[in-house]
């Protein structure tokens, strides 16, 4: 298993790494984010290098467009689909030849079909009519009281603490913990083994970045081979004895021709909706409270007008963009925007960067929590692929900072935060930060410790 691991890894993320690494020395603006940690600091000032009249430019290896507009057309348009599990078309044949060799990943990654992410109509379809139920507007609305029960039960935790006076980790200690605690309940998943779904989850999220390092390859592929199996041992405790919950519904639920979800697509629907459910909330929850660190203008705006909340949350998600790329496969040839597009080629979208398009928001880079159109960002997505939890996740970061700040109105930074290593996953892994004198809660907001 091992040999064919390696093989995997030498003819995508090896080769890939290799070709990444000579761009970067050519200059390449693109080439430079993804291969070096230091640059991803701040790459903001990287993509703007790319920003020229032309709607693409070269990136480290496929075109890349930085414009809100190229972005948003190409994710809308049918002439190009995703990425998924056909990353080696356009590889020399030798590499081609080696990934046959070596056969697939034994375990289901989120890029990996039949993965919601990694396929196409009619597939993609099927699967998100079946899970879309669960994240409607009314179903998100629903979940907004509990969510604030959760939030107040890890601030009650948080506030044992701020008597010490001593920092503690904000994304350890609640920007996590919040959003993982949610999923686990929408998706019947034991909340006592959050701290482990956790592990699991960041263990996993470089499977969506490439040009991986040997050892990250490797970590990938045990944390997916850990979760894949929990996950069918769950689903077939859930097919005995169903609840309630989304997990449950999935398993025993049939499609308009009478069949139902495989194995393999409950496993990879199950494990993809879990693992979105708290990975772009944590970014955007520890990203917000950072940029409120540093615009305490805008943190006054707040605390004057709370109905700011949800347009601010627009606004982290436009400046700090907790998804920072995605890219899309040419199904057709194709013209977008005058250029000509052969089928097969690969096409990479900024959207970080196209949510700071000048040519759609006015001082793109300045952060507003006050700005107009905020919400015409791309962060999550758009067309068909548009995230399904972009309801959820724009809910659950309302109501843990507006909680957060209101609650510990003197929260400060205690030192600078440390950035996940991820390339296409932007957050922090950890943020220390003083709590101050809090603030204490509402009448009837305070509970119990989250059941376990």
């Amino acid at each position: 298993m091992t040999v064919r691991s390696a093989i995997r890894w030498a003819a995508t993320h090896g080769a890939m790494r290799l070709a990444i690494r000579a761009r970067a020395r050519q200059g390449n603006p693109d080439a430079e984010v993804l291969a070096d940690p230091a640059v991803r600091e701040d790459p903001y000032e990287h993509y703007e290098r790319l920003r020229t009249a032309a709607p693409f430019a070269g990136g480290a290896f496929a075109r890349v467009s930085v414009h809100h507009d190229v972005c948003t057309d190409v994710l809308r348009s049918d002439d190009f689909g995703v990425i998924g599990g056909a990353r080696a078309d356009g590889l020399p044949p030798v590499l081609r030849t080696a990934l046959r060799v070596a056969g697939p990943r034994p375990s289901i990654g989120p890029i990996d079909p039949p993965s919601m992410l990694a396929v196409d109509p009619p597939e993609h379809t099927r699967y998100r009519r079946l899970v879309s139920r669960a994240f409607t507007a009314r179903a998100v609305a629903h979940l907004r009281e509990r969510t604030a029960q959760i939030a107040a039960e890890l601030l009650d935790d948080l506030e044992s603490d701020a008597a010490s006076g001593q920092p503690v980790d904000l994304v350890a200690r609640y920007a996590s913990l919040l959003p993982v605690t949610v999923i686990s309940e929408m998706l019947g998943v034991p909340v006592s083994m959050r701290e482990q779904f956790l592990a699991w989850g960041d263990g996993a999220t470089p499977s969506l970045d490439m040009g991986l390092p040997w050892s990250t390859h490797r970590s990938v592929e045990r944390n997916l081979a850990e979760l894949d199996a929990w996950f069918r041992g769950h689903l077939r405790r859930l097919r005995q004895e169903p609840g309630e919950d989304l997990l449950s519904q999935l398993a025993v639920a049939l499609d308009d021709d009478g069949s139902g979800l495989t194995e393999q697509e409950l496993v990879a629907t199950a494990a993809l909706v879990f693992g979105a459910g708290f990975e772009t909330t944590v970014n955007l929850i520890g990203n917000g409270a950072a940029l409120l660190f540093a615009h305490p203008d805008q943190r006054r705006l707040l605390v004057e007008d709370p109905s700011l909340w949800p347009n601010a949350v627009d606004e982290m998600l436009r400046v700090e963009s907790p998804v920072q790329r995605t890219g899309r496969r040419v199904r057709r040839d194709t013209t977008v925007h005058g250029v000509q597009l052969r089928e097969g080629e690969l096409v990479l979208l900024g959207l970080a960067a196209a949510n700071r398009d000048p040519q759609v928001f006015e001082d793109p880079h300045a952060f507003d929590v006050t700005r107009a159109n905020a919400r015409d960002h791309v962060a999550f997505s758009s067309g068909i692929h548009f995230c399904l939890g972009a309801a959820l996740a724009r809910m659950e970061g309302e109501v843990a900072l507006q909680a957060l700040f209101e609650r510990f109105p003197d929260l400060a930074p205690a030192g600078a935060g440390t950035r996940r290593g991820t390339i296409i996953l932007r957050g922090y892994e950890s943020l220390p930060v003083t709590l101050g004198r809090p603030v204490a809660a509402p009448s009837g907001e305070r509970s119990t410790a989250v059941p376990g």
